[in-house]
């Protein structure tokens, strides 16, 4: 059971999920979200440059058995948006303002790996071009979104 008073209370997801342990402080709030724990996200790599995930395909299909498109939007958005966050870094935080995607070809079986680099890292603004490959290392689709990043509320 969680409880909003036990300091981390979300290591156990953190660690299921392939978070370094160097980012446990900054996601122990929050955790890494109901979303990416459901479409089985798993991190691999992080840093505001460049984030790689993988996610099952399983579980996360379309009526016609295959990856479903909203899937694809996302995992390229969690992992934009996270290393939109990590550029932010502490006392700002980023929203995301535009995503897109471009589908070139279907998966129906396995593990799809999205791997999110930098194209633009601002004062204001954080862009970010993911590419989501099969196994065999086939582009599967291409997105990109665009955070804005802005100071917390006191």
């Amino acid at each position: 059971m969680m409880d909003n008073f036990t300091p981390n209370r979300f290591v156990d997801q953190l660690n299921k999920a392939g978070v370094p342990e160097e980012f446990h402080d900054w996601l122990s709030a929050h955790g890494v979200g109901d979303l990416v724990v459901k479409m089985g996200i798993r991190f691999t790599e992080m840093s505001a440059e460049r984030i790689v995930a993988t996610m099952p395909v399983e579980g996360n299909t379309q009526v016609a058995g295959i990856l479903h498109g909203g899937a694809h939007v996302v995992l390229a958005e969690t992992l934009g948006s996270f290393a939109a966050s990590l550029h932010a870094g502490k006392g700002r935080h980023a929203v995301g303002i535009e995503v897109g995607a471009t589908h070139h070809r279907s998966v129906a079986a396995g593990t799809v790996t999205g791997t999110c680099t930098a194209i633009h890292l601002g004062g204001t603004l954080a862009t970010h071009e993911i590419v989501i490959t099969d196994e065999k290392g086939r582009r599967l689709s291409t997105a990109r979104i665009t955070n804005m990043i802005r100071d917390n509320r006191h």
